[in-house]
Parts: structure tokens; sequence; C-alpha cells
């Protein structure tokens, strides 16, 4: 269930331990400062911390090619922390102490313990905490440095979208997708009879473990965690902070072998034991069950969903006044159905942000046409069963963008492109006027800038 309950946090810094890969370097070398730029260092430990990230996300990257990249990406950064000292910028301690906890959590989560942790990394987890909390702090001032720079980028007006179109090759504009604006009709399945389906199912579970049956046994049957279900429903040692609340708060509150009341989530509904605690870490085992929709309520939504399109067809009723009167969906129903993207209010959907379902029953369909019913799920939770109809209110084909059509899409673009321009020019002016050192052992690197490449030659002189 581990990918069902736990939070996925997006870290910019490596947290694994330091890999034992002397050997990459000349004379058994253990650690030494790689590089200098201005008074910030770069050294071997740092970099192979980075390397183990990179390694787990692109297994087969070449080790020499990998070094060189990760190597300029942490000079470029110690440049931004340079200048953010000399701006006196504070790091934002509210943002490090949440990111350390996060992290800390995801370690010992993933490790088992604090225990497992310190033995992994081969130091105690409060100097652990000491060198995350630098490196967080070093990553807050970066990208606040980052900002002040992306900052410093005039506003883009009009006149800077027509002359990025007027010097720009047709061919190099940026090319707009396809785009949908939607209208929908929502109903629901009978969801009070589903979840007291659902629950009966898991008391009669309990009762059967209460009697003597194995929890494990049952949870690699009935379970519908799959990833959980083949461990016989255990989740392992984790963090109470990665699971939701009402989950946590059970898991805390029982005793090991006691069976809990049935939890509901937005996942399902649960029943759990505990297996061990320490502090706020808790290994429980536990058995999801969700709600489950039969013929009949498909049937029965589908018959008025196809009456409603027959209506709406017929010009007996309106879509919108259709949708105000019948859609169960609160979101769209007092829009008249109209959908808008959750993540960006935006009333025009691309094709990804389309939940497959939704797409796939409007694919084909023209201007002002309605789909058949089809089975979905909605934006609450983990989603809900929904049946639905949906029309297609206005269709924009792909097309290169234009000023008329596309301004907000393009002004963004000329924005990016600004910024992106202006921290190449800090990074291009600050290589020039910082003092740089790089160790000969990456001699052989080939820098994108060509700044580095002449920063490390210099090195060699």
């Amino acid at each position: 269930m581990n990918k069902c309950f736990r939070v996925l946090v997006a870290l910019g810094l490596a947290v694994t331990a330091v890999a034992a890969q002397a050997q990459t370097y000349p004379k058994g070398l253990l650690d030494k400062t790689i590089a200098v730029v201005g008074n910030e260092m770069v050294s071997i430990s740092s970099l192979e911390q980075e390397i183990q990230i990179n390694r787990m996300n692109s297994p087969l990257s070449s080790d020499k090619n990998l070094r060189c990249e990760v190597l300029e990406r942490m000079l470029e950064t110690k440049l931004f922390l340079m200048q953010a000292r000399i701006d006196s910028l504070k790091v934002n301690d509210d943002m490090v102490n949440t990111n350390l906890n996060m992290r800390i959590d995801q370690v010992r989560s993933q490790l088992g313990g604090d225990e497992e942790a310190e033995k992994y990394f081969g130091k105690p987890l409060h100097k652990l905490r000491q060198e995350w909390r630098k490196a967080l702090e070093e990553q807050s001032l970066f990208q606040q440095e980052q900002g002040q720079i992306a900052g410093s980028v005039p506003e883009i007006t009009p006149s800077d979208v027509r002359e990025y179109l007027a010097k720009t090759d047709s061919v190099d504009l940026p090319l707009v997708p396809v785009k949908y604006k939607l209208s929908q009709i929502c109903v629901y399945p009978d969801r009070e009879k589903a979840n007291l389906a659902v629950k009966d199912r898991l008391l009669a579970l309990r009762e059967r473990i209460i009697a003597g049956e194995k929890f494990s046994t049952l949870a690699r049957i009935y379970s519908e965690d799959p990833g959980s279900a083949r461990r016989g429903g255990e989740l392992g040692m984790a963090s109470k902070s990665i699971y939701v609340p009402a989950f946590a708060d059970m898991a805390m509150s029982l005793k090991p072998g006691i069976i809990s009341q049935i939890v509901e989530t937005e996942y399902g509904f649960h029943i759990m034991e505990v297996i061990e605690k320490k502090g706020d870490m808790v290994n429980v085992r536990h058995i999801l069950l969700k709600p489950q929709y039969t013929d009949e309520d498909r049937q029965k939504a589908f018959k008025t969903l196809d009456s409603l399109k027959t209506e709406v067809n017929n010009e007996a009723v309106s879509f919108p006044l259709a949708a105000r009167f019948y859609s169960q969906d609160a979101a769209t129903r007092t829009n008249g159905g109209q959908m808008a993207d959750q993540n960006t209010g935006s009333a025009f959907f691309e094709i990804d942000q389309l939940k497959p379902a939704d797409y796939a029953a409007i694919k084909g369909l023209k201007e002002g046409e309605i789909s058949e019913p089809f089975e979905s799920t909605d934006n609450e939770g983990q989603g809900h069963t929904v049946y639905k109809i949906i029309r297609v209110d206005k269709l924009i084909p792909a097309h290169t963008a234009t000023f008329e059509n596309d301004y907000d899409s393009l002004i963004e673009g000329v924005k990016n492109k600004r910024t992106m321009e202006a921290i190449n020019t800090f990074v291009d002016k600050k290589i020039k006027d910082t003092f740089i050192y790089i160790d000969p052992i990456f001699k052989e690197c080939e820098f994108s800038r060509e700044g580095w490449n002449e920063a490390a030659k210099n090195s060699e002189e």
C-alpha cells in the first residue's frame, strides 16, 4: 500500500549515502576539494551524493559524462549561492524545516527506522540532520537568488510579443496542441448502498480474524491494495506523517495485535493491525476494500443520461439547463455543466489534461456533439466512480501560435525566454569575474558553458 498512502516528496538534493567509489578517482582518493568558486567549495563527497540520485533516475548514464554534468550543475549553483550571500538574502527557515522533516521521515520510512537509517548512512541521525539542513539552507538561497534574477526581467508587453513573432521563423514558433472546451452532465451510482456493502464485507473479515484466521492470509486474498497484499497487508515501519490523517490516527491509537474498527479514507475502507510501534514510527498490516457498483447502477445511470442527450439533441431543453437540473456534480452544474481544469482554472483542456475515459468518449466528436454515456471518475480524492455525458462546446485544432488566438501562451513563452537569457547572462558574467579552480582530474570534461572549460584549462596551468 506504500504507493497509495505515502506522500511522494520532490527533493532537489540527494538523500542517499555517499557510495564507496574511491576507485573512480586517482590513487585511492577518498575525499578532497575538487572545485572552488569564489569562497564556495565542492568536495568529492558532495559530488558523489548528487551522483547517487542521478543513478537512481538514470542507471545507464555514462559514469564519466554524468560526473561532468553533475559537477557543472554544482558549479553554477555555487555562483548563485555566492551572489545570494553578497545580496544578504535570508534563509527561509520555515521551508527548510518543513523539507528537512519530510526528508527525515521519508528516509526513516524507506529504511525502516532510526537505527536502520543510521546504519545505512554510517552516521548518527543528528549528524545527518545537520548536514541536510545545511544543504537545504543553500538550496533556499539558490532558489531565492534565481527568483531575484527572474524578477528583474521587465513585464512583457504586447509589443514584445509582436517583436518575438516578427523575429522568429514560423517553423520555430510554438505549436499549440488541440484544445477542447467542454460541458458535462454527471450521475453518481448509489454510494451509500455500495459503502454499506463494503463495510459488511470488512466486518465479516474482521470477525474471521478475531475468530482465529490469519490477518496476513486474508489480506493476500482480499485486499485491493496490490502492493501490500503480496506481503500479507504489511506496510513496513514508517513515520505516521506519511499516512493520511484518519489512517495515521487509528494506527497510533491501536495496541499491537488489536484489530481496528473500519477506517474510511480517500482510498476506500480499511481494517488494520499494528505489528510494531517505536515513537512516531509504526508498522501495520491492513486490508483495503473499495466500494463496488453493479450493472444495475450503470444501466440506470446510462438510461438517464441517454434520455437527456436525446432531449438536448431534439432541442427540448438546452444542455446548460439540463446540467443545472440533473447533473450531480456540484462543481460544474451551477455553471451549466461547463468544465474547468482544476489546476489552472482554464476552461480549455489539452488532451493530456483530460482523464483517459473522458478523452476516449469525445475523441472524434465535432463542436456541439455530445458523447455517448460512459463511466469515468470525478476529481474527489482518488476519484469516485461517476457516469457522464460530455458535450464539445468548442474545439480548437492544433496550430502554430498566433498573436490573436494565443497571446497568453506567447507572453508566457517570451517571459521564460527573457528569464533564461537573464540567468545565462548572469552565469557567464560571474564566471569571468570570479576566481574558479577545477581539479585536473576533471580535465577531460567538456562542459556546456565555455567559461567552465576555460576555467578548467586555467586551473591546469
